[in-house]
This record gives structure tokens, sequence and C-alpha cells, in this order.
């Protein structure tokens, strides 16, 4: 080569690109000057340098698109290194199962309401029941029995009507105490001390409402003796309520 004079001849440029998360490698060939350092992420860069009127072969103009191409693929690789925030929601951790079980204690005055509404209609029949004047000509034995049946949130099979029996043959549960469970009771391990206690004061519960379903359907309440029984079953069922409802505050752990 003579000292002044330039060849012009072809040449590679290697240059060497480098991302957020890994080194990648990018090679480019080109007939003219060497191109400049354009930024991975910026894609709007190499969107305008595509624009740009294209004065050489066809095939210089599809290297550039190449380059375009494989500079959007690297600006989605770094995303790819990132850490998935999502991974810390997934169901095994202990995260949301906190933050689920605090929801369920700010909404535990609607899960336990139905508990509240039953015990109401148990005590407006006790105090039916235990009048001083109990007059049986005055007491409306239906109502009596209508009480009984809505305090009882169709957890009795022989007390539901058609339509509710016919959603339980179709396989949909039915009986509000059991939803009351299955919802209080739905962050805890099937074999939870606290679970198992809760569905068996549940069992108590509703063999508590079908005896006193029972025993206000069989029994003439117009005897003393006979209205005592009726009584003795209330007490009883009022009695397994009041332990239901403590049952589902600790599934809640209120």
């Amino acid at each position: 080569m003579l000292p002044g004079r330039t060849v012009r001849t072809p040449f590679v440029v290697f240059v060497r690109r480098f991302t957020m998360a890994a080194g990648v490698w990018l090679i480019s060939s080109s007939l003219g000057t060497p191109q400049t350092f354009l930024p991975v992420n910026s894609t709007q860069v190499a969107v305008r340098e595509e624009q740009q009127p294209l004065r050489s072969s066809p095939s210089k103009v599809q290297t550039c698109r190449r380059g375009v191409a494989l500079l959007s693929l690297l600006a989605v690789i770094p995303s790819l290194y990132q850490p998935l925030s999502a991974a810390a929601f997934s169901i095994g951790f202990s995260g949301p199962k906190e933050w689920l079980r605090e929801q369920k204690k700010k909404a535990s005055k609607f899960l336990l309401a139905p508990i509240y509404a039953s015990r109401e209609s148990l005590r407006r029949v006790y105090l039916l029941l235990t009048a001083n004047d109990f007059d049986y000509s005055s007491v409306d034995l239906g109502e009596v029995q209508g009480l009984l049946r809505s305090a009882a949130r169709d957890c009795v099979p022989q007390e539901r009507d058609s339509f509710v029996s016919f959603q339980a043959n179709t396989g949909i549960e039915v009986c509000t105490f059991k939803l009351i469970v299955n919802n209080a009771s739905s962050l805890l391990e099937d074999k939870n001390s606290v679970k198992l206690e809760t569905e068996a004061m549940l069992d108590d519960l509703i063999s508590s409402f079908t005896s006193l379903n029972g025993a206000i359907n069989k029994t003439d309440v117009q005897l003393a003796s006979n209205r005592q029984k009726v009584v003795d079953a209330l007490m009883h069922t009022i009695s397994s309520l009041d332990k239901f409802e403590q049952g589902i505050k600790d599934c809640l752990e209120i």
C-alpha cells in the first residue's frame, strides 16, 4: 500500500452490543461506512433507520431489514431474564393466603349472618312456647314450623320444598350451614383439627334440627309435658348453633 493512498475494499465491522440481562453479539456486514452503535432497547432508532431512503443494492436492503428484526428480538431478551413478580402470588406461597384470610375476616359478619338469623328464629319459638300465659289456641303452629324450617336453612332433607330437593338431587349443595363451613375453612388443610371439629359440629347441628322438627311435628304442644320436650330439643339446638358459630370463628381466626 502506498503512503497517502487509500484502498477502498469491502470490510466487515464487528459491533459488540450489550443487553441489560446478557451479552449478545450482533455481526453485520456493510459495504459503506461503518454503522454507528444503536441502543438495543431503542427500537425507534432502528425503525427510523429503516425508513431512510436506501440507495444501495437490494441485498443491502435485506440486510438492513434483518438487522431491524434482530434488534427487535434483542430488545425483548432482557425481559426474559427479569424475575417474574407473579411467581410470588402462587398458591403455595403464604402471601396470598394471608391476604385472603384477612379478606375473610373482614367479611365475617356476612358469613355469620345466617347463623344470627337462625338463632333469632329459634329464640322467637322459645318465647312462644315458654310464655307463662301460653295459649295453644293463640299460637299458630304453622308459624312455629315455618320459623324452625327457616332456622334450619335447608339442612334438614325432610323439610325442604320440592325445588330445593330437586337442586339437592342434582348435586347442588343447598345446606347453608355446609356452605358456610366450606367458605370459612377453604384455606385450611383437609386434616386440620379445627376444620374437622367444625365439620363434626355441623353434623351435630343438623341432627339437632332434625330432632327438633320431628318433635314439633309429632308432639301435641298443648300438653305442658310435651311442650317441655320440644323446649328441651329447642335449647339443645340453640346450644349446637352456638358451638357451630364458635367453630366457624375458629376457622376464620377471629
